[in-house]
C-alpha cells in the first residue's frame, strides 16, 4: 500500500507540473495579446460598406452624344467584342472615345469550354495603334475557384505581350435556367471573383469586376470585394448607385463612328494611365 501511495504522489506531482507549465504558457499568450481574445475573422456582416457614391444626379449631363460628369475628370470609353465585328479604330478615337475595354474571351454556358474572342487581337492592335489605352475583360461562367483561376491564366497568357493600362476584368453574368451556372450561389461567385482578381493582381495588373445593381444586391458580396475596382452597368442618364464605382457602363445601345453596330459606352472616373485615384 505504501508503494502505491508513493507512485500516486509522484503522478500527482507530474500532473501538477504539467498544469503549471500550461498555465504559464497561456499567461504568456494573454500578455502578448494584451489579455484580449483573438478577434473572429471578418464576415460580410462585419466588414465596412464600400465608399459611398460621391456624385449627384445633377453632376451628369449629355453633350456630343456622350454622358459627362461635371464633378470629375471622367473619360469616355467603349467595351467591345466580336459582336461589333470589324472596327475602324481611328474613327472611334476621332469620335471622342478615350479608352477601350476589349473582350479576350469567354467560357461556354452549356459545356463550360474556354474560348478566345476571334476579334480580340485585332481590337487590341487597332485600339493601341489609334492611340487609345486599353483594358480587357473575360466573360466568365466559372462554377468553381479552380475554373476562375483557369480563366485568369488564359487572360494573362493572352495579354502578356500587350500594353494593358486599364483593368483586367472578371465579367460573371447570369444566363438562365439552361446554363451550367444556374445553381451557383453567391458564396461561389464571390470566391470565383476573389480568385480571378487575386491572380490578376499578382501578375501586376489592375483587377476589377463587372456587375449590375441586381447582382450587387443578390450575387456579389461587395464588402468582401471592395479592394478591387468596381465596373457598374446601370443604364441611366446619371450614376445613382449607392457606392462609388471606378467605371460606369451607362448604355448598351450607343452609336459611335467607326462601329456599325450598337456598342456599350462607359464613363471612367479613375485615371488608370497615371495610376492615380479619383
Amino acid at each position: 500500500m505504501a508503494k502505491k501511495k508513493k507512485e500516486w504522489n509522484a503522478k500527482a506531482l507530474i500532473l501538477g507540473l504539467v498544469g503549471l507549465i500550461a498555465a504559464a504558457a497561456l499567461l504568456v499568450i494573454l500578455l502578448q495579446s494584451g489579455g484580449e481574445e483573438a478577434e473572429p475573422p471578418a464576415t460580410e456582416a462585419t466588414l465596412p460598406a464600400p465608399a459611398a457614391n460621391p456624385y449627384t444626379e445633377g453632376d451628369f449631363y449629355e453633350a456630343g452624344g456622350f454622358i459627362h460628369c461635371s464633378a470629375a475628370d471622367a473619360k469616355t470609353g467603349i467595351d467591345v467584342s466580336s459582336h461589333q465585328e470589324e472596327i475602324d479604330w481611328a474613327a472611334v478615337k476621332n469620335a471622342g472615345v478615350e479608352y477601350a475595354m476589349i473582350r479576350v474571351g469567354w467560357r461556354g454556358y452549356s459545356e463550360g469550354g474556354l474560348n478566345i474572342d476571334i476579334y480580340a487581337e485585332d481590337n487590341l492592335r487597332g485600339a493601341l495603334e489609334a492611340g487609345l489605352p486599353v483594358g480587357v475583360y473575360f466573360y466568365s461562367q466559372a462554377i468553381s475557384v479552380e475554373e476562375a483561376r483557369e480563366e485568369a491564366e488564359l487572360v494573362l497568357n493572352f495579354i502578356k505581350d500587350w500594353e494593358i493600362t486599364y483593368p483586367v476584368v472578371f465579367d460573371w453574368e447570369w444566363i438562365g435556367g439552361d446554363a451550367r451556372t444556374a445553381q451557383t450561389d453567391s458564396r461561389t461567385v464571390t470566391d470565383c471573383t476573389l480568385a480571378f482578381c487575386q491572380a490578376v493582381e499578382a501578375a501586376g495588373y489592375t483587377p476589377a469586376f463587372y456587375f449590375n445593381q441586381s447582382m450587387a444586391r443578390d450575387t456579389f458580396r461587395l464588402r468582401e470585394l471592395q479592394q478591387f475596382d468596381f465596373w457598374l452597368a446601370q443604364y441611366n442618364e446619371a450614376m445613382t448607385f449607392d457606392y462609388d464605382v471606378d467605371m460606369w457602363q451607362y448604355t448598351c445601345t450607343g452609336r459611335v463612328d467607326g462601329i456599325s453596330t450598337d456598342v456599350d459606352i462607359n464613363l471612367c472616373f479613375k485615371d488608370y494611365e497615371t495610376n492615380e485615384g479619383k
